[in-house]
């Protein structure tokens, strides 16, 4: 961690051994107070179908706790994640945060504790309350 770039990466902070994913990109969680919206940053814009609510997105991501950078899950070096938009499947901020993405994109969402695992969390890695970041990328939609 460098406090002049006021960054934390997460790639080298896995919460345990087995978390560690191949072809998992590093992810850099931004210092200072966290987010009290859902934050959108597309990294690279995709070129393929967009995700709508109700289509199925096959997803790569990687995802770290704001408050100290450990990334907590990541889907690289598994099978893809597939995600059926805007049903309920998981965190708000992703049913959210995923809408408008294309086929190809990567994009960083910045998802404050109330639409992640709210005041529960997902003890021992996830706080109660606790702001995420993931970076998420869209293999393709059906």
């Amino acid at each position: 961690m460098s406090t002049a770039s006021c960054t934390k990466s997460g790639s080298p902070k896995w919460d345990s051994d087995t978390a560690t994913r191949d072809g998992a990109p590093s992810i850099t969680v931004p210092c200072g107070a966290a987010p009290k919206e859902l934050g959108i940053d597309d990294l690279k814009v995709g070129d393929g179908n967009e995700v709508t609510d109700g289509t199925v997105a096959v997803v790569d991501y990687i995802g770290a706790n704001y408050s100290n950078g450990v990334v907590f899950d990541a889907s690289y070096g598994r099978a893809p994640f597939p995600e059926t938009v805007g049903a309920g499947q998981v965190i708000k901020g992703w049913d959210q945060g995923l809408v408008g993405m294309k086929v190809g994109g990567r994009r960083r969402l910045e998802v404050p504790g109330d639409l992640a695992y709210g005041s529960e969390g997902r003890p021992p890695t996830i706080e109660p309350n606790e702001t995420l970041v993931f970076l998420i990328d869209v293999l393709g939609i059906s």
